[in-house]
């Protein structure tokens, strides 16, 4: 531990070590992650037997006005500047009452299902993400942790089949967090992802002692349906429900603490057959991985279980077939330890081990077979079927994962910017290494051979021309074999100085189809057709709108968020899927600008 580390550890362990009275909308919330850091960060101390843990009662009891005294003094809250190309990442305010949305170029398919196309993304308070400078350095929030705002074009047709009429809202997702820091009126939690690590440090606990968790309850990630009802959801913290019409929050998906007692992925997925809800919810101490089955009803959890893993492995998404569930077990990690002694919290262990599991619907971790695949990355699964004796699994794969260190610099994203523009091909800093191969995710395949326990690995289906992320399919086909996915495909001629990443077309995969074969490459391309926006118009947020009386498995759209950063104007298109490359079928211009996000799902509404 750095004398920096330790210095901080007595200041704050001076001022309180319990949790103090919270604010009132805090009170019953909950956070296991919170519960984590602060008996493991004890643990920790036990090795510095000079630090006093015996604090009289009367600071306890005034502990939470001292710590914020404490906090008021020693840090200062800086605003993060934006760059010109970054302009679109930042936050707009809520427009309150739906508005009317009447410019639309081309004309909206008459087939087109009527509903509510819905897009989750960060969008921080207080005017946009925070850095703060104290005598134990820097921290600052990454784009990915502001506060959840959801976007929603509503699609309705008069007098039951006439006319279309559009609306757009937005809204906050109003979690515990933020309605706490908006009765505050100012910044409350500490930035504590990237940055110095004894910052980083402090952070974590000034944030538990003072609100009883680590960070922000973001619910900036997802949005998605189950029991009809209508969810948004971020990993550290249980889902929000939203009414779908008004966007107002309804309060926590809350699971008695027996059957759940953590967070649970922003990739939930229907059981194919069943309906029930697969989750899985990862935390910093044992059990560090389980997963759950949710009844169809939404009511109860129907199958618990906890993995057994030996590290928490950063897991963001579950992959289901008619029997199983695939499980992504990768050497993206979160140590404590490793914080506490000066390093990084969450780590891509280059040298650590990877693989995948498959395990019955409501087996254990005993049941689980377990295939060892070379080291990689995968944030995002495109879809997992049964084939004979195998399961396939495709998803995005990228050789190790960029992810900030503890003294992450403004040079370090300057340097990968160079690579991106191909200016270096190669660059080495501290833990990281930087290759063409490594820094984008491509579409990879392992086929699995429940019987043999072979493995059938293709690591780069889709090529190298474009990096390609945040994969959809149409949703009748997850679980089963399909032939198609979309995916948004990065702009790699630039990444902005921030290391925020801009998606500037989509692709259309062909998994049956073969483009070419190179000898030069490992594995033979498949066929790969390309809608690119214009110049500086960018996507988020894509989704299959499957046509409701369609019959192949490509009868449907693709809507999608995109804007135009020449004329800051936001829109949305829609795209026939079977005539991918040609121009959108309908072109929605919205009344206000929509800042560039995460994931989004299109909900059709009978009324």
């Amino acid at each position: 531990m750095t004398a920096n580390s330790y210095a901080l550890l007595q200041v704050v362990t001076k001022c309180s070590l319990q949790r103090p009275s919270l604010p009132p909308k805090l009170e019953h919330s909950k956070n296991p992650l919170s519960s984590t850091f602060k008996p493991i960060l004890l643990k920790e101390l036990d090795h510095f037997p000079n630090i006093s843990l015996d604090v009289p009662k009367a600071i306890k009891d005034t502990s939470f006005n001292l710590l914020e005294a404490f906090v008021d003094f020693i840090y200062e809250f800086v605003d993060q500047p934006l760059l010109p190309c970054q302009s679109n990442f930042a936050p707009v305010e809520e427009i309150g009452e739906a508005t009317t949305v009447e410019i639309v170029e081309g004309k909206i398919p008459d087939d087109f299902p009527e509903g509510v196309y819905i897009r989750n993304g960060p969008n921080p308070l207080f005017g946009g993400l925070k850095s703060t400078r104290s005598i134990f350095g820097e921290s600052r929030h990454m784009w990915v942790e502001g506060e959840g705002m959801v976007h929603a074009l509503y699609l309705n047709k008069e007098n039951n089949g006439g006319k279309w009429k559009t609306f757009y809202k937005n809204k906050h997702v109003q979690t515990d967090s933020y309605n706490m820091e908006k009765d505050r009126n100012k910044p409350g939690f500490l930035p504590a992802i990237q940055g110095d690590s004894p910052a980083i440090l402090l952070s974590y606990l000034l944030n538990v002692l003072r609100f009883g968790m680590i960070d922000k309850y973001l619910s900036n990630t997802n949005v998605f349906e189950h029991a009809n009802k209508y969810y948004s959801i971020a990993e550290n913290h249980m889902p929000q429900e939203i009414d779908i019409h008004s966007l107002q929050t309804q309060g926590n998906w809350n699971f008695p603490s027996e059957s759940w007692n953590r967070p649970f992925t922003s990739h939930p997925k229907k059981a194919p057959g069943t309906g029930e809800l697969v989750i899985i919810g990862i935390d910093a101490k044992k059990p560090y991985f389980e997963l759950g089955v949710i009844s169809a009803d939404g009511k109860k959890m129907v199958h618990k279980a906890d993995l057994m893993f030996d590290r928490c492995a950063v897991c963001h998404e579950i992959g289901v077939t008619q029997r199983y569930n695939v499980i992504m077990n990768f050497p993206l990690t979160i140590d404590i330890s490793r914080l506490v002694l000066g390093g990084q919290l969450m780590k891509f262990e280059k040298d650590g081990y990877a693989r995948i599991g498959i395990m019955p619907r409501y087996g254990d971790a005993n049941s689980i077979k377990w295939f060892e695949v070379d080291p990689c990355c995968v944030f995002h699964i495109i879809n997992c079927f049964e084939h004979n004796d195998e399961v396939v699994v495709r998803a995005c794969r990228a050789r190790q994962s960029v992810i900030p260190g503890p003294s992450s610099s403004v040079n370090h994203l300057e340097t990968l910017s160079k690579w991106i523009k191909r200016e270096t091909s190669s660059i080495d800093d501290d833990s990281h290494e930087f290759t063409k191969e490594s820094t984008f995710p491509r579409v990879c395949e392992w086929r699995l051979d429940m019987k043999t326990g072979e493995i059938k690995e293709k690591k780069n289906l889709s090529g190298d021309e474009f990096a390609m992320e945040f994969p959809i399919i149409n949703e009748k086909f997850s679980g089963f074999r399909n032939k198609f996915a979309y995916l948004q495909v990065v702009e790699s001629t630039e990444l902005s100085g921030s290391g925020f990443t801009r998606f500037s077309g989509l692709v259309k995969l062909h998994f049956e189809e073969k483009k070419t074969f190179n000898m030069d490459e490992e594995d033979e391309l498949i066929k790969a057709e390309y809608h690119m926006f214009p110049k500086n118009t960018f996507c988020s947020g894509t989704s299959f709108v499957p046509k409701p009386e369609g019959i192949d498995e490509d009868d449907g759209w693709i809507i999608t968020f995109t804007h135009n950063e020449n004329e800051n104007i936001s829109q949305v298109c829609i795209i026939d899927a079977k005539k991918f490359t040609k121009e959108p079928v309908a072109i929605i211009t919205l009344s206000s600008r929509v800042p560039y996000g995460f994931h989004g799902a299109f909900m059709p509404l009978t009324s």
